[in-house]
């Protein structure tokens, strides 16, 4: 438990953009403003930090790059920096001009306590419209195993370096430079492949109108397609204007994710820093297949590979003390709290749901979809998204045989929302009471309830939950139709469904991979949308605020109704538990560190629209764990389920847990490495 909250002990990194203010070929200034940008880094605990190019001489200083006075200044100001790091936690990436051979190189430099690990050049110097780089540098194309003297030592220096932290926060980084990932293969690309997880980029890059918007595109792109975290600086004040201007653009991006951008034109330093989830990305490059074939068949093609670079070992220390996360963890990892993420996302998956039901209608030649409404959320859901798809088809909804099945705790409050919905969307609605069918296979059952016991256990549970769907069934095998099935992701995640006959079945589930966190949201989707009356957005706000219930125990007088979050938990935290567990693999330990990111503070990040006061609460530690080894627990003892599911459409890149789609796993395996891991973590 040492480094439960130590986010260096839960695979993150913190990553540093920086923009240190300028003074035209003025090494001196720069490394003041330097190391004062590192000192604060130091202080919060950064451990790589990136600067721009060529900072320690300025960028647009033309001819003045080949003063020897200017580069005698510049090694100096390395050899300074790499001195005052000795008591400096971060990396240091600093630009500068170098000298090699004869020639000279745009280089990075990479310092971490007091040495100067390697200098990687830029590939590509521009010489087209205000780019007039070849003019003074060459090119670090084809310069592999080469070394370079700088600051009193012999290092390496090339195209073909990899830095590699080999200590207790292990990682990987590349470097290129500006116009490197202006290119179609951007150096960076085969640096991902050979292993790096942070990609940096020094950059000066003059600002031009629409320039900055096209750099988040490269960026955010570069990232999502390497499986990385993308780091990019830019030069800011202070730097020569005579014929171009700098906005001092920093960002950092992971996975096509912007997590930290700098206000552009300050006149003061600062850099941007993010947390970067190394774990997530080291996941994600690992279950992305097609990510490592593509490695090797490059390294094939090209010589190239992880064996094509090599690796400049070092050690990042964790710090002494523990370093809180900054980086803001979702609480609804299916629920973005951006209200136009939200919005386009519920729009689509809403469209999904539709499109689904619609095809498999149709595919079927089954006149009428048959579907019980409890009045519930997932009913609800499924019913509105039945009506759609009948529309879409050029079908009537009264086509849509819709059920109510009360049983021995339906309460008035359901039944009513259930038969003023069907009313509200045009539907063919029914009512079958099972009581008296309950009763009777109670009673062949010998269960005391029969009786006249008040014995209210699975069986008498199932029994109503088996009825419902047996009636529906047979009910679409009288009237030709075809069962949709209404029970979502999480109750399967959780196995809170009633194998075989009984919710766990159906013709084709719409639900089926919408978790009970989204589905609240798609039915406020629907009822703002202006895709339904005003009728039923009314009864839709009336399903919102009834509490989720299977509604199969009778309440006794004065008690509240039977309620599923107090035997399963909170679906706010499953749904976090669920999501990182099977989209992700995370160890347990480690989703309850995220889990308690997220959900420790009600006050620190956004809360997704029309979550309602009561609900935005926080959640202990303990709280956290109770719930997450009940949740560990339920989903090993309930894959046989998941692994007999019937159709439906894959909603959310959260996943699905069909055995055709995201989730395989044998029934019979036990949750206790799990389990044990959690309680060690």
């Amino acid at each position: 438990m040492a480094d439960f909250g130590c986010m260096y002990g839960q695979g993150f990194l913190r990553l540093a953009a920086c923009v240190p203010r300028g003074r035209v070929a003025d090494p001196d200034f720069a490394v003041r403003e330097h190391l004062e940008l590192a000192a604060e880094g130091h202080a919060r605990d950064v451990g790589l930090m990136l600067f721009p190019e060529l900072g320690l001489s300025s960028y647009a200083i033309d001819d003045l790059l080949f003063q020897d006075a200017l580069l005698d200044a510049v090694e100096g100001a390395i050899a300074r920096i790499a001195e005052a790091s000795r008591g400096l936690f971060p990396v240091l990436v600093v630009g500068a001009p170098l000298r090699r051979a004869g020639q000279l190189f745009n280089t990075a430099v990479v310092i971490h306590r007091g040495a100067v690990l390697g200098v990687v050049p830029k590939l590509y110097p521009p010489n087209y419209r205000e780019f007039y780089e070849r003019r003074h540098f060459a090119p670090g194309l084809g310069l592999r195993g080469a070394t370079i003297g700088v600051a009193g030592r012999t290092v390496p220096f090339g195209p073909d370096l990899l830095f590699r932290s080999e200590g207790p926060v292990a990682f990987t980084f590349h470097v290129e430079i500006c116009e490197d990932i202006w290119v179609p293969q951007p150096p960076s690309t085969r640096g991902a492949m050979a292993g790096a997880e942070l990609l940096l980029n020094l950059s000066a890059s003059n600002i031009t109108i629409g320039k900055a918007r096209t750099r988040r595109l490269l960026c955010a792109s570069q990232s999502a397609r390497c499986i990385s975290a993308y780091a990019y600086s830019a030069a800011g004040y202070g730097e020569s204007t005579t014929d171009l201007a700098w906005d001092g653009h920093a960002a950092v991006f992971e996975n096509g994710d912007t997590l930290a951008e700098s206000e552009r034109f300050q006149t003061r330093s600062g850099f941007v820093a993010a947390d970067i989830d190394l774990e997530r990305l080291r996941q994600e490059r690992m279950r992305t297949t097609s990510f490592g074939d593509c490695a090797r068949a490059e390294a094939g093609a090209s010589g190239g590979g992880e064996e094509a670079f090599r690796t400049v070992a070092f050690a990042l220390d964790r710090p002494a003390a523990p370093v809180r996360l900054e980086r803001v963890i979702e609480r609804f990892p299916y629920v973005p709290s951006d209200p136009s993420r939200l919005s386009e996302e519920c729009y689509e998956a809403y469209n999904i749901q539709i499109q689904g039901l619609a095809q498999r209608l149709a595919a079927s030649g089954v006149g009428r979809a048959v579907i019980g409404v409890s009045g519930g959320l997932d009913s609800t859901q499924a019913l509105i998204v039945a009506a759609r798809a009948m529309d879409l088809l050029g079908r009537p909804r009264s086509d849509v045989l819709a059920y109510t099945l009360p049983g021995f705790a339906t309460s008035d409050e359901t039944r009513a929302n259930a038969w003023a919905l069907m009313r509200a969307l045009g539907v063919t609605g029914a009512e079958i009471d099972i009581r008296p069918a309950a009763r009777q296979m109670l009673d062949d059952l010998g269960h005391p309830f029969a009786g006249g016991e008040p014995a209210y256990d699975v069986t008498f549970e199932n029994v109503q939950a088996g009825l419902r769907t047996d009636y529906l069934f047979r009910l679409a095998n009288r009237h030709g139709g075809l069962v949709v099935g209404t029970g979502d992701l999480s109750e399967l995640g959780l196995g809170w469904c009633t194998y075989g006959v009984g919710d766990h079945m159906a013709h084709y589930n719409v639900n089926a991979s919408v978790p009970k966190t989204l589905i609240q949201h798609l039915i406020r989707f629907v009822a703002a949308s202006g895709d339904v009356s005003d009728e039923t957005a009314a009864v839709l706000g009336r399903v919102l605020a009834t509490e989720i219930s299977p509604e199969l125990v009778p309440a006794a007088a004065g008690e509240r109704p039977q309620s599923t979050q107090q035997v399963v938990g909170p679906y706010a935290l499953q749904d976090f538990n669920l999501f990182y567990l099977t989209r992700y693999g995370f160890r347990p330990s480690r989703i309850a560190f995220l889990a308690e990111a997220a959900w420790g503070d009600a006050g620190r990040g956004a809360w997704p629209e029309n979550v309602p006061p009561e609900d935005r609460r926080a959640y202990t530690r303990e709280e956290i764990r109770h719930w997450l080894r009940l949740f560990l627990r339920r989903f090993f003892a309930n894959q046989f389920k998941r692994s007999a599911l019937p159709n439906g459409p894959k909603i959310s890149s959260g996943g699905s847990l069909s055995p055709r789609g995201d989730w395989r796993a044998p029934s019979d395996a036990g949750s206790r490495v799990w389990l044990d891991e959690l309680d060690g973590g």
